[in-house]
């Protein structure tokens, strides 16, 4: 497994370079067909590179879920060097999440029959997942359960609610005029724009887990000039699908304050929370699954990032997420890999497989793969 990791680590893969991303998939198809004798589909979306394995002949009833793309850029092994040393392994994406996919390989290679499996490798999910999100979506609806292989949260705890994300631009238009001349003939967009700021923020309730926080402002041109247009970033994270729905309609009913002045709303919801209730059942099979192991119980937290479990969340598709590897350190200089939890974590997710795999056939009819003319994988 540690081969397996390093061959995944030191293959760097910044989202947003598509030539680099390319080649990761194919050294991860490699890493991938090696441990489960099955090739993938390679699926190339809009020039960015993702993965399907599929298991077997008959339906898709569980999904497991990462992404092989980081925000490490390339060169970052020069500076972070993959190592193992005293137990604690080392290198740009190990923990997000080049560990859990080696998890995965070897967790589907350990199972007596994968079949009805599906694991999904994505390559954009850094950057929100914009080409992914539909072939996520479609993958994970109607099936039994999505586990995802994102890294676990403090101590190894699984990830039993994420916050959902909007992000949104708002966009003043005032009217332009001398600063010293005639200053009274300008509308100021700068102005404008902190009256809407202040506003803003009012629509956050820290008692629901709801945060409104203005990011990245920009207003006007030179110092001298009443700024005609400027516009804000505003990020939102939510607990809960209501409360998503009541911050976004607040922000599209924001309305100028200054007269003569427009305003324009933009974005919306990027990923829908992923609620504790689409997670309990999952989280106690868990639970089971680590006391018949001898494995330590696990703990569950709800973290504020987001992930792709908060699509298949959102699909209505029962998810687990945090099950990949134990460490710290995502997207820092410090990230990490705890050695020693790799195997226990790796039999953990191939019981919990392997259980609802064992699931009666009437509870997994709710929906046959989708695409059943695409091929299923070819023997290397």
């Amino acid at each position: 497994m540690l081969a397996d990791i390093e061959t995944l680590v030191t293959c760097e893969s910044p989202s947003a370079d598509h030539d680099a991303v390319a080649v990761s998939a194919e050294v991860t198809a490699g890493v991938g067909a090696a441990r489960t004798g099955v090739l993938p589909e390679r699926i190339v979306v809009e020039g960015r590179s993702h993965l399907r394995w599929r298991f077997g002949e008959g339906p898709s009833r569980v999904l497991l879920l990462g992404h092989h793309d980081t925000v490490w850029p390339v060169g970052s092994l020069a500076t972070h060097p993959f190592s193992v040393d005293c137990g604690v392994l080392r290198g740009p994406g190990c923990f997000d999440m080049k560990a859990g996919l080696a998890m995965a390989f070897h967790a589907i290679a350990a199972l007596p029959d994968p079949s009805g499996v599906t694991l999904l490798v994505t390559g954009d999910e850094e950057l929100g997942s914009p080409t992914s999100r539909a072939l996520i979506e479609d993958e994970a609806a109607g099936r039994l359960a999505a586990l995802v292989l994102e890294a676990s949260g403090e101590g190894g705890a699984l990830k039993t609610g994420r916050k959902g994300v909007s992000l949104y631009e708002l966009h003043a238009r005032g009217r332009a005029a001398h600063a010293g001349l005639e200053p009274e003939r300008g509308v100021s967009a700068t102005v404008e724009l902190a009256h809407q700021v202040l506003a803003v923020t009012t629509l956050a309730d820290p008692a629901l887990g709801t945060s409104v926080t203005p990011t990245v402002l920009t207003a006007g041109t030179t110092s001298n000039t009443v700024p005609d247009h400027g516009r804000f970033t505003v990020d939102v994270r939510v607990a809960a699908r209501a409360e998503q729905d009541r911050v976004d309609a607040a922000l599209r009913a924001l309305r100028p304050v200054l007269p003569g002045a427009a305003l324009e709303v933009t974005g919306g919801p990027n990923r829908p929370p992923l609620e504790p209730a689409a997670s309990a059942a999952l989280f106690a099979r868990a639970a089971a699954a680590a006391a018949r192991l001898g494995l330590p119980e696990p703990a569950g937290t709800f973290v504020g990032g987001a992930s792709d479990g908060n699509l298949t969340a959102g699909v209505g598709t029962p998810t687990l997420d945090g099950l990949g590897a134990v460490g710290g350190g995502a997207h820092a200089d410090d990230e990490h890999v705890l050695v020693a939890e790799l195997p226990g974590r790796t039999a953990l997710l191939a019981a919990l497989v392997a259980e609802l795999l064992a699931e009666p056939d009437a509870a997994a009819g709710r929906s046959a793969r989708r695409g059943s003319g695409t091929p299923t994988g070819e023997r290397p």
